[in-house]
């Protein structure tokens, strides 16, 4: 952790003994592994008596006197191994660096609920009896439930597949949450419901039409009369989307769901305007031989390298082997910053051996920045939070740069560092969120073709299904919201989702259609006027559920409510009117086997409604 500050006034007196008293009160809080700072820092020195480094604090106390404050700032400010990692002298900005010691969903689940609700009271306008009201409702309603949850389940649960571990946390979670949640309505609702009387007014009482009544009736004569202009419409629509679709921009930054008024976000602009960032950038420098990291040759081209990297804006200088030596080589001529330099052949003698003997317990100071076989060395840049677009293009550019300086022949380059592992992380949690996509489509694909045994109602169910998310991805792209982990995982909880309203459509749809010999048409009509309550009720819930997240002042969150609001949204439009108008077309094809007029008449009181 890291805390900053901007002044022109950190090395007046008064001012630098209280950022003295406060790196030794959190040097002094539990957990707190060490504190760097102006106010506590090591300066390297040479002990000629046991030809080692030494390293002694600066200051030792606190400071006594305004001279004795102009020589300690005189003395850090002629210590160019501090100058961009502690502070800057240009914006008299400094930092304090801190380590520590390691230490080791309620929407979707009234989708049945409503369901065994709307079935309830239906079967009270029938016949007004409770218990066989209830006791209908369990046995019509259980299948359809179970077979809508386990959609939605399969929506969430195959993030467990993303390799995430947290996306593999919450979708396996949710999806038992939401099988769990079946199983408890099924239980406790009739329970419930026969201690409690009966709604009143319900027994053979006249429906009076409502809007929403009115919206389906509508919505009904449009699917009979006008299914051509909905495949149109529904092509054009689609066809905007996918230009949508190309515009859209793959992006993650670090903190990008931050509000953009965040404290957290102000002091990241704060480092990466004074000290170019904060995220760590690694670079593995493998000579391929023993001590072979020793050579002045091998050095100077390192050094090259860590020149030509810091010499674009967006990282800071190095931390590595070569400015360890440098530092070095001003402690071997007493802190002259004139000799803040790479030490020459004959230098680098003297210097590593007083190293050898500068470590704890008398090990080499330079154990931190190479391996114990000096074959190896690591470089270390801090960089802006700059987006894993950019940094993918940079490290695009940086690889052959690098190359050229350090030849794949001689030399094993590698990088890494939390920067490459976001910029990668991003990467591959888009793959394996497409490919849970894939498999979500794939599993209740062979859901709905178990439960209705046809490849074609297979086939055409899945529209009304994905043109909403294709929708959904077209106005990411028109709105400039960039694809990463937090908007991809919208369409893989959608599609489970808006799943379940075609499951309620196509369930209702079929058993009316085998167990009465009503017509094709009216079948259609029945099932979007009767169905399309609860699915409406459903979607409504849905929407206000998952949008209640836009009040968030956390971005990723504000994007996946209304995204996914919208996309619950269109998914219904589509499930009835495009769903319907193509069961239309596909069964009017079919030779249907009609059954005997009295069977048919029994059959009535079986249809859910």
């Amino acid at each position: 952790m890291v805390l900053g500050v901007q002044s022109a006034d950190i090395y007046k007196k008064d001012n630098y003994n209280k950022w003295i008293k406060l790196t030794d009160d959190i040097q002094k809080l539990k957990g707190i592994k060490g504190v760097l700072s102006i106010g506590k820092l090591f300066e390297l020195q040479k002990d000629t008596v046991n030809q080692k480094f030494v390293v002694s604090p600066i200051p030792s106390e606190f400071v006594k006197s305004d001279s004795e404050m102009d020589s300690i700032k005189r003395k850090i400010q002629g210590m160019p191994f501090y100058n961009g990692l502690l502070f800057n002298k240009e914006s008299n900005a400094t930092l304090m660096a801190i380590t520590f010691d390691p230490k080791i969903l309620n929407s979707v689940n009234r989708n049945p609920i409503l369901m065994l609700l709307n079935k309830y009271h239906s079967e009270l306008k029938k016949h007004g009896d409770k218990q066989k009201a209830l006791s209908v409702t369990i046995e019509r309603i259980a299948v359809t439930t179970l077979i809508a949850n386990v959609t939605a389940a399969i929506g969430f649960g195959v993030l467990y597949f993303t390799g995430s571990e947290l996306l593999m946390q919450f979708g396996s979670v949710a999806a038992l949450n939401v099988m769990f949640t079946w199983l408890m309505c099924l239980c406790l609702i009739p329970i419930i419901f026969s201690y409690l009387p009966m709604p009143k007014g319900k027994a053979n009482t006249p429906h009076v039409p409502n809007f929403l009544d009115k919206l389906l009736e509508k919505t009904d004569l449009l699917v009979q009369n006008k299914s051509m202009l909905i495949y149109v419409l529904t092509f054009i629509i689609s066809l905007v989307s996918f230009i949508g679709i190309y515009k859209i921009n793959i992006n993650g930054y670090v903190v990008d769901d931050l509000p953009k008024n965040s404290q957290i976000l102000t002091d990241l602009k704060f480092f990466e305007k004074n000290f170019e960032g904060i995220l760590p950038l690694e670079i593995s420098v493998d000579t391929k031989k023993k001590n072979g990291i020793l050579s002045i040759s091998t050095l100077n081209k390192i050094d090259k390298m860590e020149r030509m990297i810091a010499s674009y804006p967006e990282f800071s200088r190095s931390i590595s082997l070569n400015t360890g030596l440098k530092y070095a080589s001003q402690a071997f001529y007493n802190g002259d910053s004139a000799f803040y330099r790479l030490p020459t052949d004959i230098e680098k003698n003297f210097i590593l051996a007083y190293a050898a003997n500068s470590g704890k317990g008398n090990g080499n100071m330079l154990t931190n920045f190479v391996d114990k076989d000096k074959q190896t060395a690591r470089v270390s840049f801090q960089m802006a939070d700059i987006g894993s677009k950019r940094l993918d293009a940079i490290l695009l550019e940086l690889k052959p740069r690098i190359d050229s300086i350090l030849t794949p022949k001689r030399f094993d380059v590698q990088l890494t560092g939390s920067s490459i592992i976001f910029s990668k992380g991003t990467d591959y949690l888009l793959k394996h969120l497409f490919e849970s996509i894939g498999l979500a489509i794939i599993l209740i694909s062979l859901l709905r073709l178990a439960q209705f045994k046809s490849l074609g109602i297979m086939f055409i169910s899945l529209l009304p299904n994905i043109v909403p998310l294709v929708i959904t991805a077209g106005l990411m792209g028109f709105f400039n919201i960039p694809l990463k982990p937090s908007t991809i995982l919208i369409f893989t909880i959608a599609f489970g989702l808006a799943s379940d309203q075609t499951i309620y459509f196509l369930t209702r749809y079929q058993q009316e259609l085998t167990l009465t010999n009503y017509s094709v048409t009216k079948v259609v009509s029945d099932t979007i006027r009767e169905t399309g309550v609860s699915m409406t009720h459903i979607a409504l819930i849905l929407f206000f559920g998952f949008g209640i997240f836009t009040a968030s002042t956390f971005g990723g969150t504000v994007v996946l409510g209304l995204l996914l609001s919208i996309t619950l949204f269109v998914a219904l439009v589509f499930n009835l009117t495009l769903l319907p108008a193509l069961m239309l077309w596909l069964d009017k094809k079919k030779t249907r086997k009609f059954i005997p007029a009295e069977e048919a008449a029994k059959n009535e009181d079986l249809i859910d409604h």
